[in-house]
Parts: structure tokens; sequence; C-alpha cells
């Protein structure tokens, strides 16, 4: 029998080792500015300019300005991950808690520490930006702050000029963000902070070294993954640390939920700066100058960062049992305090390692074709069915996403069956099915061609939004994750209860409503194709990737309405299914037939203006792709019908064989009533008459 809740606890761990792990937290900020002055001074990258200096106090106080906002940016991503994921809120359980599940007894104070460490950090964070803005257009300008003119200059750069766009809209979301994080008290206000906060990183990737190399969506998703698992590995850590002499009783489960973060943060922080690296060097012969001789650096701190982990995952870290004092062993504390440090060199390295200019040239690039000025990317050869298969374009986070659904889908299926339990191959085979076929549509040939050619971006859409959600439907994520998740009792949120809060909340149940589902499913191709949303689409990464998430997430709802099996949608009968589906069938042709009877281009200004070296007539592939559209839309929805049918067809022989158990138990009593009743109902109209 659990314990029942319980007051935070009077007993607090007094260990020097605990302490130290506190006082390592504090000393990551002057350890990360050292690095970051050492990697400035080797490199040069701090030193006076020939044409336009901007003075000592310019050139070296905006790296250092840089480790204090990456720090509390850090600092307020990972206290947040850690009070969404790890640490239990403190106070008695509510009276709906206790009746779906007993609470074990907790402390609380992490989670007062950690967000009272977001409360600050955030503030921190959106203040050291606006310094930022001034110091950013004092370098690229040769200026020194406060000259004559400075701020008139400075208004043209953050209105005028793209760099100084970014800086401005990265402050101004940090200070809406720093609200969400002053305001955090509970689930709710967690989750709007964590998304405001992530979302400051957005235009901050945008303005990065390889914003103007010839790969610019790879650079973007790079720095972008680069910042997040950085700072909330390593700010994750911090705050771990700062709160590590009031954890008490809930030490052990924060450390053993941090490690899994971590471990999933080292990888990304690697893949990503895999790719980073890539864009930046050219070649082996860039490590040989100061850049790839920081970067060196870089590699073994985050190597050594590594070890460490890999220390406390197979030593440390499953000595922890929760303990009434609070108390864990002192190895783990020493360990602690040392990795802190370390991730505080490695971020003074990587301050330094910004500054310093790369191998290869990281500005817009010149002379640039119509097509690859418009698409942003090299313009591949005249498409083959070869081709179609061969091309394919380097996508960080779409080549991330479907690796992770992959491999997270074969490690619960892993875990059920070393419990003994058992999941359809058929389910597991599908689901992989889908997983690569979102891999190839979003950087194979048709994510390739799709940027240049409207019949070829109708092949990915359609597939995206009609193929792919049947197999992921057919997969039932939710009902395996719901098996193979632990639950919680300590009033944490693990993945098994987010994914529970996610699916029973009023957004999804809206979403999710039949008519609403097929509304989304069918009225938003109008909207985006007839909109400047599908311009949008073309013309930038962000566009590119709602366009994915979007349609990707309309086609799973409205297919796991139909023929799903995962537990949320209140589903209609099969004949409403059948009518659903039947009304879809008919707006895909309308749709298909509408693109292939129009005159003008969608989207003219960018399919018009291409120029493709190798001719295409823009209304002609336009015709195709309406043909396409009917196509693909068809055959799968004639497969929904049939897998409606058939699923109507068994639910009516389960129907059927429930009837016949329950006359079996009961001896046809249910018959004979019905029986009965009808004899009275004959009795009395022979009364009548």
């Amino acid at each position: 029998m659990s314990a029942p809740p319980v007051a935070p606890s009077s007993v607090r761990p007094t260990s020097g080792v605990a302490r130290r792990a506190t006082w390592a937290a504090w000393a990551l900020i002057p350890t990360a500015m050292l690095a970051s002055v050492l990697g400035l001074a080797f490199s040069g990258a701090a030193g006076p300019t020939d044409l336009a200096d901007a003075g000592a106090i310019v050139r070296w106080g905006r790296p250092l300005l840089t480790v204090v906002w990456q720090l509390s940016a850090s600092v307020t991503l990972g206290g947040l991950a850690l009070l969404m994921f790890a640490l239990p809120p403190g106070g008695a359980a509510s009276a709906g808690e206790r009746r779906r599940a007993p609470r074990a007894a907790v402390d609380g104070a992490g989670w007062r520490i950690a967000s009272r460490a977001v409360m600050v950090a955030g503030p921190v964070w959106a203040g050291a930006l606006v310094l930022d803005l001034v110091f950013g257009y004092a370098t690229v300008a040769g200026r020194s702050i406060g000259g004559e003119g400075f701020g008139d200059e400075l208004v043209f750069y953050l209105t005028e000029l793209s760099t100084g766009r970014a800086a401005l809209v990265a402050a101004v979301l940090a200070a809406v963000a720093s609200i969400a994080c002053v305001a955090v008290a509970g689930y709710g206000t967690t989750v709007i902070a964590a998304v405001l906060s992530m979302s400051v990183l957005i235009p901050i990737a945008t303005s990065g070294h390889a914003s103007g190399s010839a790969y610019h969506e790879l650079g973007m998703s790079g720095m972008f993954g680069h910042l997040l698992f950085a700072a909330v590995w390593v700010g994750g850590l911090m705050v771990l640390c700062l709160s590590a002499p009031r954890l008490g009783r809930d030490l052990a489960s924060a450390v053993h939920r941090y490690s899994a973060v971590a471990l999933w943060c080292f990888v990304g922080v690697g893949v990503s700066g895999a790719a980073n690296a890539w864009l930046r060097l050219g070649g082996w012969d860039g490590f040989f100058g100061s850049y790839g001789a920081l970067l060196l650096v870089k590699i073994a701190i985050f190597v050594g960062l590594g070890a460490i982990g890999y220390l406390h995952r197979v030593r440390t870290v499953p000595q922890l049992k929760p303990r009434p004092d609070g108390g864990a062993p002192r190895a783990f504390w020493r360990l602690a305090a040392v990795e802190v440090l370390v991730m505080g060199a490695v971020m003074g390295v990587a301050v330094a390692l910004a500054d310093t200019g790369p191998p290869v040239p990281q500005e817009a690039q010149e002379n640039l074709s119509p097509a690859e000025e418009l698409s942003q990317q090299p313009v591949p050869p005249p498409p083959t069915l070869g081709r179609w298969f061969t091309q394919g374009t380097p996508d960080l986070l779409f080549a991330y996403l479907a690796v992770t659904l992959a491999v997270v889908y074969l490690t619960w299926v892993l875990r059920l069956r070393r419990r003994g339990d058992t999941w359809p191959v058929t389910r597991t085979v599908v689901w992989l099915v889908g997983c690569a076929g979102f891999a190839y549509v979003n950087l194979g040939g048709a994510a390739v061609y799709g940027r240049i050619l409207f019949s070829a971006h109708m092949v990915q859409h359609m597939s995206m939004v009609m193929v792919l959600p049947i197999l992921f439907v057919i997969g039932a994520p939710v009902t395996l994750a719901l098996r193979a998740l632990e639950g919680r009792t300590d009033g944490s949120r693990g993945p098994r209860e987010w994914l529970l809060a996610v699916v029973h909340s009023r957004w999804a149940r809206f979403a999710s409503h039949p008519v609403i589902a097929a509304v989304n499913f069918a009225g938003s191709m109008i909207v985006f194709y007839f909109t400047p949303l599908f311009e949008l689409a073309l013309t930038t990464h962000l566009g590119h990737i709602a366009m994915v998430v979007h349609f990707s997430l309309a086609g799973y709802v409205f297919v796991n309405v139909l023929v799903g099996v995962d537990p949320g949608p209140r589903r209609p009968i099969y004949p409403l299914r059948l009518v659903l589906l039947f009304a879809t069938m008919a707006f895909h042709a309308f749709f298909g037939i509408a693109i292939i009877s129009m005159g003008t281009l969608l989207a003219a200004d960018y399919f018009g203006a291409l120029g493709l070296p190798w001719g295409v007539d823009a209304l002609a592939d336009q015709e195709t792709g309406g043909e396409i559209t009917w196509g693909i839309g068809e055959v799968p929805s004639l497969a929904l019908a049939i897998g409606v049918a058939i699923m109507w067809a068994r639910s009516d022989q389960r129907e059927a064989k429930r009837v016949d158990r329950a006359a079996d138990r009961n001896s046809g009593a249910e018959l004979e009533a019905y029986n009965a009743m009808m004899q009275r109902m004959a009795k009395g109209e022979s009364r009548e008459g």
C-alpha cells in the first residue's frame, strides 16, 4: 500500500557534496565566460578590425553577452522541461487523483525551486537579447555604441535588414515568453511558457552561420535543434544541481527521468552539430584552421560529456533509491558537479566558435538563377523515373522525426514483448512503412521536385494527407503507447500522462468530431491553395513545415475517425462514416477537376518566375497536378470505403455472436420476452378491432 500524501518534508540533506553540486551550477557561469574568452583569444575573432572597428567593449562584450543569454535560455528551457516531465508538484493529491491512482508521498520542493529559476531566467534572457540588439548592430556596422546617429541607424537596422529584424523578433518573443515564465504555476502555464520559449529560438536560428549557405533549410533546422537540445540538456542539469539540497524523496525519480531526457538531448546535439559542421567546414581541410581547432576542442569535450553521462547511467543513477532524507551517493553529486562545469566549458567554446569565421563563407550567395533564388535549393536535373528515387534534399527536422517515430515505436513493441505481451506484427510493419514513406516524401525525389513542379508538389501533398495517414492509423500508436508506457503515482506527468491529457482534451475532442474532421480535411485544401498560404509554404521553410504538420495531422485525424482503433474520437455509426467518406471523395474529384480546368497559375509569382533550365510549361504541369490530385485522392478513399465496409460487417458479426452468447446464458429469456411482448400487442389490437 502506498504512503498517503504528505506535506513537504522538513528533513533536508546537508551533505557537503550536494552543496558543492549547487555551487558548481553557479560556477558554470564564470567557467563558460572564461572558456569563451580563451577561445576568442586563440582564434583572434575578438581582435580589432582594419576597416571599421566597434571597439574592445563591443568586440569582447558581445560574446560574453551571448554566454549570458544562452545560459539564461538554458535555465528557462531546462527548468520547464523538468517541470513538465520530471518533478512532481507539491501539495496533497486532489480527490480525482486519489480515485484514479494512489499517490506516492512527494516533497515538491524541487518543483518550487525549478519554477523560481524559470521565473528569474526568463526575464534575464529577454533583457540580454535586448542588449544583444545594440551590440549586434555595433558589431555589424563597426560603430562604437552611442556615437552620433547611432540611434537612427539602429532603428534602420532593426526594421529594414533581415538580420536586424530577426534579432528584433527574437527579443519581442523573449519578452512575451518572460511574462509566461513569471506566471508559471501549473501544467497549463508551463506548456504555454515552453511553447513561447521555444519560439524564441526560431528567429535566432534563421540568422545563424548557415543562413546564407546553399542548404539554408538544413542550416536552420540544425541550428534550431542544436540550440534547443543543448539548452534542455545543460539547463536541466543546472536546475537539478541548484535544487539538490532540497529535492528530498523526489531525488531518485527526478534524476532517473532527467537521465532519459538527457540521452535524447545528447543524440540531438550530436546529430545537429554534425550537420552544422558539415555545412561550415567544407571538407577535412577545414579542421586545419582556427575554426577547425576550436571545433575539435568542442567535439572532444562533447565526447567527454557522453562518457560522464554513460557513467551516470551505469553506475551512479542505478544506486539512487527513494529515501526519506533525500540522500544520495556521494559519487553521484561529485560526477554531477564535474559534468556541469564541463558543460560550462563547452558552452564557452561554442560561443567563441560562433564568432569565428568558418572555412565555408555563410553569406548570401550571389548570381543565383531565379529557380535557385525562389526555391532556396540547387536546381536538380530533369525528372526521370530513376531520379525520383535517387535525388534527395537534406532536412534534419523531418529526418530526425521519421527516425524517432520508428525507434520509439519499436522500443514500445520490445517493451511489451519483454513483459510477455504481444503486439500484431502487421501493425509494426505498416507503421515502419509509413515512417519510410514519410521520410521519402519529405527528403526524397518528391521533396526535391515538389519545390519547383506543381505536379510533383501534389504527389507530395496527397501522399501526406491521404496515403500516409492510413498507414499511421493502422499502426495504432496511441493504443501501443498506453500499453507500453508506465503510469506515475507521484503527481508528475510522464509521456503516458501527457498523451492521455492530449487525447482527452477539449481541443482534441473538438478537432476529432466527425464533421469538424471532415471539414478540416477537405476545406483546408481550398483555404491553402487559393490564398497566399500556398506561396508562403513554397518560399519559406517555416511555411513548409507548417504545411507538412497541418495536413499530416488533418489526414491522420480524419482517417482515425473512420477506421482507427485508438482511443479519443467519438466515432459515428458506420453508415455516417460512409457518407462522410463519399462526400470527401466527391470533393477531391471536384478539386482535381477545378485545377485541371483553370486557365491561370496557382502561386503564379512563384511557378511563373522559376525559369527552369530544362524548360517546363507551368500551366500544363498544373493540369497534370490536378489529374494527380484526382487519382491519388480517389484510390485511398476507395480503400478506406472497403475498410469501413469490412469493419461494419465484422461489427454485425460480433453483435450477432454477443446476442447468441447471451441467449445461451439465460436460455433464450430475451427472445421469450420479445415474443411475449409481441403476443400482448397482437391481443390488444384484436380487442380494439
